[in-house]
């Protein structure tokens, strides 16, 4: 099994860290979409990160749907999403706030550093920012408010917890002073606790 993608995107990075947690062994290629865009096409033709190659040849594209997949074959005591169906609501809220973080960090880093400045548009930007801060307002909330456990769900790491701190660690890294994390103080605590685990340690955003 191939997980194909560079690191600094937090979708690749989210699949990387839930397969060291479900303990499924695999290889890891960092094609860049941009910087090995033609080797990228031979496995990929969508050229689309993550990209995972199984044992038998088919792809599989787009983190959710990777994980998707990865959660059935992983080891019951394994698996990152709950069974209970209300724990797993709460989990898909999170998950959703923190992919919407991603994918709008996402928008603002093409705008401002891909697009020549004579071209941006401020308003679009503005809503883009606007709706970054809007998903980590709701992340921040869901962090600050009190819970019995020590992690988002339970006493263990889930999906949840892996896609948050990614999605925070990703903004601040890409977009420094655009986010301030003093206005989020949960999330940094939270991301901060999550980056010194082992599997986030050693699956670096590069």
């Amino acid at each position: 099994m191939q997980l194909i993608g560079m690191l600094d995107s937090p979708f690749v990075r989210r699949v990387a860290i839930s397969l060291a947690l479900y303990g499924i062994p695999y290889e890891h290629r960092a094609l860049s979409v941009f910087r090995h865009f033609d080797e990228f096409a031979r496995i990929n033709p969508a050229i689309k990160a993550p990209t995972l190659v199984m044992d038998d040849g088919t792809t599989l594209i787009d983190s959710s749907l990777i994980l998707e997949y990865l959660e059935r074959v992983a080891a019951p005591e394994r698996r990152l999403m709950p069974e209970d169906l209300g724990a797993q609501v709460k989990a898909l809220h999170l998950i959703g706030f923190a992919l919407a973080a991603c994918e709008k960090t996402m928008h603002d880093v093409y705008e401002t550093l891909l697009r020549p400045a004579e071209k941006r548009h401020e308003p679009w930007l503005e809503r883009v920012q606007q709706q970054l801060h809007g998903a980590y307002g709701q992340l921040e909330a869901a962090l600050a408010a009190p819970r019995s456990t020590r992690w988002l769900l339970g006493e263990r790491v889930m999906q949840a917890d892996i896609t948050v701190a990614i999605a925070w660690r990703f903004t601040q890294y890409m977009l420094p002073g655009v986010v301030d994390p003093a206005r989020y103080p949960a999330l940094v605590a939270f991301s901060a606790r999550a980056e010194a685990l082992p599997e986030f340690v050693a699956t670096p955003l590069e």
